[in-house]
């Protein structure tokens, strides 16, 4: 199983650091030797897509973000790595899509964001592996990130970008889908009158043409650490053990 993980972005809400922000230190973890060292932010999401059942993870990062290759090029416990570069800032879809090549249809797939954390660690196991799903989460702004609205089945009717006033609470923080879903989304990007930068437009153009998607509410906390305050309150979060 892969794990995409796109790191190619400027973190121009939480800027300036001296490194990237998928870098950026949050909580702490205990190495081998028995030391206590500071954690990366995006080592939340590589851990929890390992408990997923990742093997493989790949990283979409930008010609400017070699520490991040410096950081995971070794390897991490339990996975390989792997990284593809996004030469130009294209948004979330364009950057998913690079990692393309190296899927097979038959291979499953999930996706997660590197500055977020969130809880339960082991919540992507929730996942069915036959279709595109999305783990959803509780928040109290879903305004601020993309919505989701199931029917009474737990199908998505639709995933709201960023809308005022959404009609759901629950926000997708990753997903999972076999690799030929992955392809067919791409497939469908690549029409000339898409080329979507948020995943949630593209779902629902995809849903449009009769395809499902289902999604599991299985999350019970969330944070985004791409600002100060979201960096605030993982901070808090972690320090109350969730």
């Amino acid at each position: 199983m892969w794990g995409i993980i796109p790191a190619a972005g400027n973190g121009t809400r939480i800027q300036p650091l001296a490194f990237s922000k998928e870098l950026l230190p949050v909580g702490s973890r205990i190495d081998e030797d028995g030391c206590e060292r500071p954690k990366a932010v995006s080592e939340y999401l590589v851990e929890r897509m390992i408990a997923g059942g990742a093997t493989r993870i790949c990283f979409v990062i930008s010609p400017t973000k070699s520490d991040i290759m410096r950081y995971y090029g070794g390897g991490v416990p339990g996975a390989s790595t792997a990284f593809v570069v996004q030469p130009a800032a294209g948004g979330l879809c364009d950057a998913i899509f690079r990692a393309a090549p190296l899927i097979g249809p038959d291979e499953q797939v999930l996706v997660g964001l590197p500055d977020t954390i969130w809880f339960p660690g082991d919540a992507l196991a929730a996942l069915p592996d036959d279709r595109l799903s999305f783990l959803l989460f509780p928040v109290d702004k879903p305004d601020l990130f993309d919505a989701v609205v199931l029917d009474a089945d737990g199908r998505v009717e639709e995933i709201e970008v960023k809308r005022p006033n959404p009609r759901s609470h629950w926000i997708w923080g990753a997903f999972k889908m076999p690799g030929r879903v992955l392809h067919d989304l791409h497939a469908l990007w690549l029409r000339p009158e898409r080329g979507d930068e948020y995943i949630g437009t593209l779902v629902n153009a995809w849903l449009a043409e009769g395809n499902v998607a289902h999604g599991v509410c299985a999350g019970t906390s969330y944070v985004d650490v791409g600002t100060l305050g979201g960096y605030r309150s993982a901070i808090g979060l972690l320090a109350d053990g969730d």
